[in-house]
């Protein structure tokens, strides 16, 4: 039996996330805050569920080295095709690309809108993956005032195969995950040493399709670009893809042959496609957290301005010549936008299985920018002329350096074609885009330079109580074999929202908590939703009380699915005394002799 261990308890006993103490040392899931922890008693061990929910056919399942495929065939008599009607699931959702721009913002809108996610992060040098989507939530935490649920995290890695999961963490995605949003791409727009764009965005593509077929995942929400139109000046239409068109870069063409491999996908019954244009800030605050396109052009405004001294008039005189007439439309979009529109697709199932092109109604042009940098930095002198192979500047090297790191942008400079957004208007019409204009820009600039152009650095997260790890200190999990016949169960699903929560289901036999596992089950008879800091409120006032007396016992009669449980419940099935007035009966829980 794996026991799943949260990335800082890991950290506390100097193990990595997903590490256990146990026999021979062994590796198990890298499932990071959320673990599965069985333990024995009253000779109760309970065994994880096959894929599809359905429970084994014969006792000691558990030990047979079998695919997820295999299983679901013995334990259903069939294929996984009836994957995406599952009713017995808690129905979460992959997203990949959690840490990225508009990854963050689909994390945040989509727990927002009550989507019970499962993201698949990678550590960087100075976070652990758990603590990578505990920073970002709890940065909107602070801007939306408001607590927000947290994922099941898994380390993975989709440059990896399966993502870097293992059988347990593929396992548990086979019997909760309905569906997939694959948002992980790499931005490079030219083939470097190691492989970028392609091995992000083309061969992680294919290991996403790969572990959606070993767990039967039958939908595939993927985020594209509206760019895999390559190189063409004509109006562009949602359901076109590979016309023989040349690409601008090895990005443009990566991500087309992604998009390929999505829809050749003969495993996935439903395939629905988001084809953003140039995702900008966001619309309201400015924030970005990658300074790439837009922001990019912002940069070097800001760079040439502020290195130019005011004259007389008090004004910057910057003066550039710009080889492009100004008036060149482009496609340029917010990440809110984008994020909302996306969610609002995702959740209508009338709009699934088909291509949606993200793009602005009011593209907005080189001119607007400029004239928007001469009002934010009080500068005027750039000029508009024809094109030609090198800017004329009285800058001295400014201009030039300008225009060198402009160069890898150069090929769009000519030619920004219209998208066509005719689904987008029929399921999302009510979702204009917000114009980009002078205002919207000045919150661009101002937070570049506060961010300092991607050089800030964020404030680290704040964890005062790990839900997860206390979890997973309850009791040992020791490696017993399961008995030949198990009690009745009663599940409770646990939503710990706020920093250092989580989802889980506690599983209850013979009137003992007897496991713990990642996220909440359909099929719980109770559900509590709960902060962290009231959990360790609650905590606390239970190690008061075992400090002098024996905890009692409990059991919960029969209950309804979906009947909602209170904070006192909760602390009597951990074992804290009764304080406050029973619930009105039937669906009390009980006292049961100790």
């Amino acid at each position: 039996m794996a026991t799943f261990v949260v990335g800082c308890e890991a950290e506390r006993q100097n193990l990595p996330a997903g590490w256990h103490r146990g026999a021979a040392n062994r590796r198990t899931a890298n499932v990071g805050p959320l673990p599965l922890v069985a333990a024995r008693h009253a000779g109760i061990q309970v065994a994880r569920r096959l894929p599809c929910g359905r429970p084994p056919r014969a006792a000691g399942w558990h030990a047979r080295s079998l695919s997820t495929t295999e299983q679901v065939r013995q334990v259903c008599g069939s294929d996984c095709s009836r994957a995406t009607s599952r009713c017995d699931v808690s129905d979460y959702t992959l997203l990949t690309g959690a840490t990225g721009l508009l990854g963050s913002y689909l994390l945040r809108d989509l727990l927002c809108a009550g989507c019970r996610l499962v993201v698949v992060v990678r550590p960087n040098k100075r976070q652990t993956a758990p603590k990578r989507i505990e920073s970002i939530l709890q940065k909107w935490e602070g801007e939306l005032q408001q607590e927000l649920p947290r994922p099941v995290c898994l380390q993975g890695d989709v440059n990896q195969d399966y993502l870097g999961l293992d059988e347990d963490a593929r396992q548990w995605l086979a019997e909760h995950c309905a569906r997939v949003i694959h948002s992980a791409a790499a931005l490079t727009f030219h083939e470097e040493s190691n492989g970028e764009p392609w091995q992000t965005n083309v061969e992680g593509t294919r290991h996403v399709l790969q572990l959606c077929e070993d767990a039967c995942i039958r939908q595939m929400h993927y985020v594209s670009t509206a760019y895999v139109c390559g190189v063409r000046t004509d109006r562009i239409y949602e359901h076109q893809l590979d016309l023989g068109q040349t690409f601008r870069n090895d990005y443009e063409q990566s991500k087309l042959q992604a998009e390929s491999l999505v829809r050749r996908a003969p495993h996935l019954q439903q395939t629905t496609i988001y084809r953003p244009a140039v995702i900008a800030g966001d619309s309201q605050t400015g924030y970005t957290n990658t300074y790439h396109g837009l922001f990019m052009y912002l940069q070097l405004m800001c760079v040439l301005a502020r290195n130019t001294e005011p004259g007389p008039d008090g004004v910057r005189h910057t003066d550039l010549e710009l080889h492009i007439s100004g008036d060149e439309p482009r496609n340029v979009i917010p990440v809110d936008w984008t994020s909302r529109v996306l969610c609002q697709l995702f959740r209508n199932p009338a709009a699934h299985g088909r291509t949606f092109h993200l793009a602005p109604q009011q593209r907005m042009t080189a001119r607007q920018m400029i004239e928007a940098g001469y009002t934010y930095f009080n500068s005027t002198g750039v000029t508009f002329a024809a094109p030609s192979a090198q800017p004329q500047t009285s800058s001295g090297n400014m201009g030039q350096d300008v225009f060198q790191s402009s160069g890898m942008y150069r090929a769009y400079e000519a030619s920004d074609p219209e998208f066509d957004t005719t689904n987008l208007e029929k399921f999302a019409g009510h979702l204009p885009c917000p114009e980009i204009d002078e205002a919207m820009l000045h919150r661009f600039m101002k937070y570049g330079e506060e961010d300092r152009w991607g050089k800030r650095r964020a404030a680290p997260a704040q964890i005062p109580f790990c839900v997860g790890s206390y979890l997973s200190q309850l009791w040992p999990a020791p490696d017993l074999p399961a008995p030949e016949v198990s009690p009745p169960a009663w599940t409770l699903g646990l939503d710990v929202i706020g920093p250092g929560g989580g989802q889980w289901t506690l599983t209850l036999a013979a009137g003992r908590l007897a496991a713990i596992e990642p996220g909440i089950h359909a099929a719980c008879a109770s559900h509590l939703k709960i902060s962290a800091s009231q959990f360790a409120e609650l905590v606390d006032s239970m190690e008061s009380y075992r400090q002098d007396q024996r905890p009692l016992a409990w059991e919960a009669p029969d209950a309804a699915p979906g009947f909602n449980i209170s904070a006192p419940q909760l602390g009597r099935l951990l074992g804290q005394p009764e304080k406050t007035a029973p619930v009105s009966a039937p669906r009390q829980l009980t006292k049961k002799p100790g």
